[in-house]
């Protein structure tokens, strides 16, 4: 079917817009994203064999000034 995503659409909520919007910054100066992260961490969670607790940035996430 067309405009069908490969993998189910996940909600997430009681995610506020600037902690989202900082994730996403933090994500992509990692070279990452939030689905790859989010997924590293839940395979961590749920004690999935082999996987690891995701990295944190070294620094805190600069939001663009505005």
């Amino acid at each position: 079917m067309a405009n069908q995503h490969k993998h189910p659409v996940r909600g997430l909520r009681g995610i506020d817009d600037d902690l989202w919007a900082d994730f996403a910054t933090a994500t992509a100066n990692a070279e990452s994203d939030r689905s790859a992260e989010v997924r590293q961490f839940i395979e961590w969670y749920v004690h999935r064999p082999g996987a690891q607790l995701p990295e944190r940035p070294a620094q805190e996430v600069e939001r663009p000034s505005g």
